[in-house]
């Protein structure tokens, strides 16, 4: 039979520039009054965007000590040594995409020792459900902050244009703090004749087409964006079909590239040659292709920015030699040599932050809390439809079935 859940907790964020929270103030009262009888525990956090009366004034406790807590909640990894044995914690470890070869190329906090959270996962015997791996039949994820971080991400690869080219640059959206406001802010530039090209057709790219459509760049379509030369700013959006080719497939088929990723090319060279800034806002598995070789950038002797907001280091995009952080976003990358330079002239502009929704951490918190109301808890606490054991990597000191590779990975 199982065990009553009858305690919740937040915990306190391990990383200095993590201000987001899986639940805001708004939700812990929309709980309480689901589930009057959950007890919801916060520990307490000078970082976090919401303040400590803000959680007490909608019904939850504020405590460091977690011990009676059933279900941990967290945003991002949580620091082994502060893992309590036998609970179940749930937040974005960037673990399932693991193994010997994609080390690399794996998202989440740097210097994150992704090996030894799993270790500490298994021999503590937690339970780990991971965020990104809740989804629906179609594989479609059914809560993230993937449209604040297209939302944000476009802003800073506009702002990295305007600063590259002399123009004066718009405030920073952590400084803003708002989502009207950032928009507000990127309605009054009038932006100077150029090509962007954005990649993608899921969240990320959602909230990236958001802020685009609200400045003076215009869409165009794809034969449009490759023929014709225009006398004002203008973006094309490759969706996934758009961008990858097969060598014995005419139409493109979404369910058979993510059985069979390794069989597809990338198509984007074309458009990539003709465009002044990138934004990667696809999603990318480590054996998809692509989206351009590192001994091709040299060929793209009009791209000027690259914004990447997927921020796989080494990944679909090859210039992502690193991740940047909230306070440095930027640096230039000499592309024939594959080098971080001090020197803008001739090199390449990369923003690559890896926790872009950070920058308005309210909006986002509140957008993805939503997600976790409606679309986890109900499946925690009542009945479970299977997405909550698909988005199990481990429990009682094993990893499930589907992510047995890992044991494979951490014994390596």
């Amino acid at each position: 039979m199982k065990t009553p859940i009858t305690s919740l907790g937040i915990i306190q964020e391990s990383r200095d520039d993590e201000s987001r929270v899986p639940l805001a103030p708004v939700h812990i009262k929309k709980i309480k009054e689901k589930y009057p009888s959950i007890n919801i525990i916060v520990q307490p956090s000078k970082l976090r965007t919401f303040n400590e009366n803000e959680y007490i004034e909608n019904g939850a406790e504020i405590s460091d000590n977690l011990q009676n807590c059933d279900v941990i909640f967290g945003v991002k990894e949580v620091d082994d040594n502060i893992l309590i044995p036998e609970k179940t914690y749930i937040f974005f470890s960037h673990t399932y995409k693991l193994n010997k070869e994609t080390l690399t190329n794996a998202q989440g906090t740097p210097g994150m020792d992704k090996k030894k959270l799993l270790k500490t996962i298994i021999s503590k015997k937690i339970k780990l459900i991971d965020y990104e791996n809740i989804r629906d039949e179609n594989g479609t994820r059914y809560l993230g902050f993937g449209r604040f971080a297209g939302i944000v991400g476009c802003y800073n690869t506009l702002n990295l244009f305007l600063s590259h080219n002399k123009f004066i640059p718009m405030a920073r959206a952590f400084k803003l703090n708002n989502y009207g406001r950032l928009i507000n802010n990127i309605k009054q530039v009038r932006f100077p004749n150029f090509k962007l090209l954005v990649t993608g057709d899921g969240r990320v790219a959602r909230g990236v087409l958001d802020v685009l459509d609200k400045t003076n760049i215009k869409r165009v379509s794809k034969s449009e964006y490759l023929d014709k030369i225009f006398n004002e700013p203008i973006y094309c959006n490759l969706e996934t079909k758009d961008y990858l080719t097969h060598d014995r497939k005419k139409d493109f088929n979404l369910e058979y590239f993510i059985k069979n990723p390794h069989e597809y090319q990338s198509n984007a060279m074309k458009f990539l040659k003709e465009s002044h800034i990138y934004i990667s806002a696809h999603y990318w598995d480590p054996n998809s292709p692509k989206i351009f070789k590192k001994n091709e950038l040299k060929d793209f002797s009009q791209l000027q920015i690259i914004g990447d907001i997927t921020c796989d280091v080494d990944g679909s995009v090859p210039s992502t030699i690193k991740s940047t952080t909230i306070d440095k976003p930027n640096f230039y990358l000499d592309k024939i040599n594959m080098i971080e330079t001090n020197d803008a002239k001739n090199n390449l502009g990369i923003m690559a932050v890896d926790n872009l929704p950070s920058e308005l951490p309210r909006d986002s918190s509140t957008e993805f809390g939503d997600g976790i109301v409606n679309e986890v808890l109900p499946y925690i606490l009542e009945k479970d439809d299977g997405r909550i054991l698909n988005a199990t990597i481990a429990k009682a000191g094993y990893f499930l079935e589907k992510y047995s590779y890992l044991k494979e990975y951490i014994n390596s």
